[in-house]
């Protein structure tokens, strides 16, 4: 639950531990980003991986019933 512990580019610093899906999803897409895929992540969650034409990759981890976004950060190139 480290939301507030990671800076995304294009969006503002997130300040809290933990988001709505929905909320934290529309940030990503106003920012310009789309979904690139998913699969399991550990502890029954699920990771979502985010692509933008200018950004680094993001992956997102959520809940295991996908309401909640736990954290977010850049990966790759």
């Amino acid at each position: 639950m480290t939301l507030d512990k990671h800076k995304i580019d294009g969006i503002p610093q997130i300040t809290v531990k933990t988001l709505p899906a929905a909320d934290f999803d529309q940030q990503l897409i106003q920012a310009g980003y789309s979904k690139l895929g998913s699969a399991p992540a550990q502890g029954n969650r699920l990771k979502v991986w985010w692509t933008h034409p200018t950004y680094t990759r993001v992956e997102a981890i959520y809940s295991p019933d996908r309401a909640i976004a736990i954290t977010a950060y850049h990966v790759g190139s």
